[in-house]
């Protein structure tokens, strides 16, 4: 399964079966990625520019950063 959340002229791309659950985003950035909330990243509570700096942090390449 693959999600998007949109922040401006970027979306967050979340592909879950690459997701190994280690847990950096929401460790790092848990104003964004809440595991336990649906949806469980909500992009209006940091800039673009920080989300960008975390999602480069996934370990596993689940989360990715697309061009809207």
């Amino acid at each position: 399964m693959i999600k998007k959340y949109n922040k401006e002229d970027i979306a967050v791309v979340w592909d879950a079966e690459k997701c190994t659950h280690a847990g950096f985003c929401a460790r790092q950035l848990s104003e964004v990625f809440k595991p336990k909330e649906r949806p469980w990243i909500n992009t209006d509570h940091a800039s673009k520019e920080r989300i960008i700096e975390q999602v480069k942090k996934c370990p596993s390449g689940a989360l990715t950063i697309e061009k809207i």
